[in-house]
């Protein structure tokens, strides 16, 4: 597994989780597909970064703050 594509599924898990929100609601909000958002939470997608900066947009916070280890 990529390192990248890791930090950035945990840290989407973990900022959806502080802001207590379901993979469902984050993908209305990023307006993706439920099952995108888990195979993105599970490493299974090499993610754009279109779609990555969607789901930073959604979580409120800053693509950069997802990449970090």
């Amino acid at each position: 597994m990529i390192s990248i594509l890791s930090t950035f599924a945990k840290n989407v898990r973990k900022r959806r989780q502080t802001l207590n929100i379901t993979q469902e609601k984050l993908a209305e909000l990023s307006s993706l597909h439920r099952t995108y958002i888990g195979s993105i939470e599970r490493c299974e997608k090499n993610i754009t970064l279109i779609n990555a900066y969607k789901i930073a947009k959604a979580l409120g916070t800053d693509l950069s703050e997802l990449l970090k280890k």
